[in-house]
């Protein structure tokens, strides 16, 4: 007897997959809780380095269905979807892409759409990426700090170098100044 699963992913803990589970339902599909799997990781990990996803491989028997609201679900890098594709197919599991209108991701015509749309989803992510390294050289060009503002000023850290030259440990350090007792033992070191 043939099983239904939906994989849900989204990338970061401030998103939630709950829209996922809402599409699959409004089309029609009722999928059981227990065959429903949800994640919080990056589309550009490979599919079978997520926990959530190695373990619905480990489930997933010839004949079921692997439902996902859009082919970014599976990944962001096109070879990788498109192995994810290939094992599945292999394995006798059928995949449906809701974005897609119920094409089968393991027939021909369906390879032929993942391989397009998985392109053009690595040529987006490939352009935000370029885009962003644009940026930071720009503001770094125009003399901008990058990264992290620093937890203490100038100030304090002179005051902390003076404290561990008289014997103060970092750990009371790290406490009185409410950083971790590395930053402390990094601003000592780097004078």
């Amino acid at each position: 007897m043939s099983r239904m699963f939906l994989y849900a992913r989204v990338s970061t803990a401030d998103q939630t997959t709950d829209n996922q589970l809402l599409e699959a339902k409004s089309a029609g599909f009722a999928i059981l809780p227990r065959h429903t799997i949800t994640e919080t990781i990056s589309g550009s990990v490979p599919a079978s380095q997520r926990p959530g996803f190695a373990k619905l491989l480990e489930r997933l028997d010839e004949t079921d269905t692997l439902v996902v609201t859009k082919l970014d679900r599976l990944g962001r890098n096109t070879s990788d979807v498109l192995a994810t594709i290939e094992r599945l197919s292999t394995m006798g599991v059928h995949v449906h892409c809701l974005a897609l209108k119920g094409v089968d991701l393991t027939s021909a015509s369906g390879k032929l759409h993942i391989t397009v749309l998985a392109a053009v989803s690595q040529f987006e992510r490939d352009l935000l990426i370029e885009r962003t390294h644009a940026g930071l050289a720009r503001a770094k060009s125009e003399g901008k700090k990058l990264g992290r503002r620093d937890a203490l000023s100038e100030r304090q850290k002179a005051e902390i170098r003076a404290k561990r030259t008289q014997g103060a440990s970092a750990r009371e350090l790290a406490a009185e100044y409410g950083v971790s007792h590395p930053t402390i033992l990094k601003v000592a070191q780097h004078g």
